[in-house]
């Protein structure tokens, strides 16, 4: 939690609510893997000046879609149902918030969606690392161990490059205040079998 700043830890029972409906959890994650991948290159599709932006998201989606494509593995080895994809209202939430945050400038534009990015691999990184410790199915804790790893990672390239890019913004300040307005809309979730839910 200090690494990622995150202020309001998910309360651990969520993992409870999780376990009563593993296919509900698998088909949330794989539709969040697939618009995580999305995201990115929607990212390199508006921002294409930033070589070295185009280049790590580039790989960051491909990674994304490997992770959408193991989650669907798993769903299907297991037997389980691959339900359509739900509306994410905490994801919701944070992409009203961005598009009210922007100042018009593209610079700002690009900054509040690589935060917006970084907020939601913080958030599922967090989540991750609950269900690798305390999920009793020993595949899951395995698997999601290995996710909360490579979320970290993404969480700090979103970071990374809002830094090098925000000139003339203070991307300290907006990360403050997305982390408070994060603190804000998370404590009404954690109560079903969703990543973010």
């Amino acid at each position: 939690m200090s690494v990622l700043r995150l202020k309001l830890p998910t309360d651990p029972r969520w993992v409870n609510i999780v376990e009563k409906n593993i296919e509900e959890i698998l088909s949330d994650h794989a539709w969040c893997e697939q618009k995580a991948a999305t995201n990115a290159i929607t990212i390199v599709t508006n921002n294409p000046e930033y070589p070295d932006l185009v280049t790590d998201l580039l790989a960051l989606a491909k990674e994304e879609l490997e992770h959408f494509q193991m989650v669907h593995a798993i769903i299907r080895k297991r037997g389980l149902t691959f339900k359509r994809e739900q509306k994410d209202k905490y994801v919701i939430e944070l992409a009203d918030y961005m598009k009210r945050s922007h100042s018009g400038s593209r610079v700002s534009a690009l900054v509040e969606r690589l935060l917006f990015s970084a907020m939601i691999e913080a958030r599922s990184c967090e989540r991750f690392k609950l269900l690798s410790e305390n999920i009793r199915d020993a595949e899951l804790a395995v698997f999601y161990r290995q996710l909360m790893e490579s979320e970290a990672g993404h969480y700090t390239t979103f970071i990374t490059y809002a830094r090098k890019y925000g000139v003339g913004i203070d991307v300290e300040k907006r990360w403050r205040e997305w982390i408070a307005f994060e603190d804000s809309v998370i404590a009404r979730y954690g109560k079903s079998e969703t990543i973010h839910g």
